[in-house]
């Protein structure tokens, strides 16, 4: 791989220990890896990236998603419900869905990632509906040449059983635990610089039974794997638990062994004090989604008490079926306002949100690294350019990022390698997938 130069950026956020921004900087990556951030770096041979004008930041990263339901945004039925009440009217859709549903879902959502300066992403597979896999949405990621952390999702508890989702779509749990087995022995990648690991992801407190949680973590230890799942959400779910397990959800996650630095979980809208130090002791992670949790009502997650108690916190899009979208760097905008509205005009900064849309998410994933621009962490950067119309009179250009955009970025850089060029992906035939989506998209509305 030759060296690749960025040269002459506006602003170089580095993300290192104490937060320095270089200005009229250069960064220099050899074999994926950052070797150097200076001014005047020399180069000879090497690709040569400009960035006069922009400003140069870790690639974002994105701490929870559900890929698969870029294909159904704005479905009549779920735009004004609460979370049970939304899942009850897409499970039956999401039922119909098959492999290549799940590859094209995951091809378009990848796609819009990388194009909002999304470098690495987690999913959240929880449903394989007529022969669908994990393996689909993996070489999804691996066309489009995003990082990649899938996890392997499930539901094992159906209505007939006192569970939300329909019946057609849970699971026996002893074929969970062994296709678990199989995709993290098959996928998954531990070294340093990996472009897939897998975590394991039973779906919800509510959707498997209490031994499927504690089986999955034994499992997830022995492996050496992540643990994900939803927690703390809504009213709803903390109704839930209260009612199903006789305590709140932080407390019934300690119990099944679901607190740690290797678990993130993601909302946590409604954890109180006693379970944001539970989290902040243990080093337990938490994705936080704002737009979706806007979306579907479910309120304002603590996020300024969690930071300020220690928590790791990294962002997440959440599904495109309850965001609509799938653009990080506004849903690090959204970060900041949501705790702005809870808690006052400075309760968080730009340059906060900024760090937890990058080195938040990478410390969430268990990435050390990533999630910085300084030599030694691999080379995954996104390069915005701010001389454009949405930044035009920004004083600041470093918080005119989250303040006003831009909100897609001009470059992005994976492992060393261009995966935008002056805004357009490189890796797929774009058009192409997005008018199949539309197909498939069509043919599932017409089903119902």
């Amino acid at each position: 791989m030759a060296d690749l130069l960025v040269r002459n950026a506006a602003v170089v956020v580095t993300m290192d220990a104490v937060r320095s921004e270089r200005a009229d900087a250069d960064v220099l990556i050899r074999d994926g890896v950052i070797h150097a951030v200076g001014q005047a770096l020399a180069a000879p041979g090497a690709e040569v990236i400009d960035a006069r004008g922009c400003v140069v930041t870790p690639g974002l990263v994105n701490t929870h998603h559900h890929l698969y339901q870029t294909l159904t945004r704005a479905v009549p039925g779920g735009q004004d419900a609460l979370l049970f009440g939304w899942l009850k009217t897409l499970y039956p859709i999401w039922a119909r869905f098959g492999p290549e549903e799940m590859f094209t879902s995951a091809q378009v959502g990848l796609a819009e990632l990388a194009l909002s300066g999304c470098t690495m992403t987690s999913d959240h597979l929880y449903l394989y509906p007529n022969g669908a896999r994990l393996d689909d949405t993996i070489a999804a990621a691996a066309e489009v040449g995003l990082r990649f952390h899938p996890t392997r999702g499930a539901m094992s508890i159906g209505e007939s059983a006192g569970g939300l989702p329909p019946d057609s779509l849970v699971e026996r749990e002893p074929a969970i635990l062994e296709d678990m087995t199989r995709v993290v022995d098959r996928f998954h990648d531990p070294r340093p610089g990996a472009m897939v690991r897998v975590g394991l992801a039973p779906c919800s407190p509510f959707s498997v039974s209490r031994e499927l949680m504690r089986d999955a973590a034994l499992l997830a230890r022995d492996k050496g794997v992540m643990l994900h799942t939803h927690l703390a959400e809504n009213d709803e779910d903390i109704a839930y638990s209260l009612a199903r397990f006789g305590c709140r959800p932080g407390q019934y996650a300690e119990e099944l062994g679901w607190t740690g630095p290797d678990v993130w979980h993601a909302h946590c809208v409604k954890l109180n004090s006693s379970e944001i130090e539970l989290f902040s002791r243990s080093r337990t992670g938490v994705s936080h989604c704002p737009c979706s949790n806007c979306r579907l009502g479910s309120g304002i997650a603590p996020v300024r008490a969690m930071r300020d108690a220690g928590v790791r916190v990294g962002l997440g899009v959440d599904g495109s079926a309850s965001n609509d979208a799938g653009n990080l760097v506004a849903e690090a905008r959204m970060a900041m306002l949501l705790q702005r509205v809870s808690r006052g005009a400075d309760a968080m900064s730009a340059r906060e949100a900024l760090e937890i849309a990058t080195l938040g998410g990478a410390q969430v994933l268990g990435r050390e690294d990533l999630g910085a621009i300084t030599p030694g962490r691999r080379a995954d950067l996104a390069i915005w350019d701010v001389a454009g119309i949405e930044a035009a009179g920004a004083w600041d250009p470093v918080a005119a990022l989250i303040l006003c955009g831009p909100t897609r970025v001009r470059h992005l850089v994976v492992e060393g390698r261009q995966v935008v060029r002056e805004g357009q992906l490189l890796t797929l035939d774009l058009p192409r997938v997005v008018e199949r989506q539309r197909q498939l998209a069509a043919r599932l509305a017409e089903g119902l």
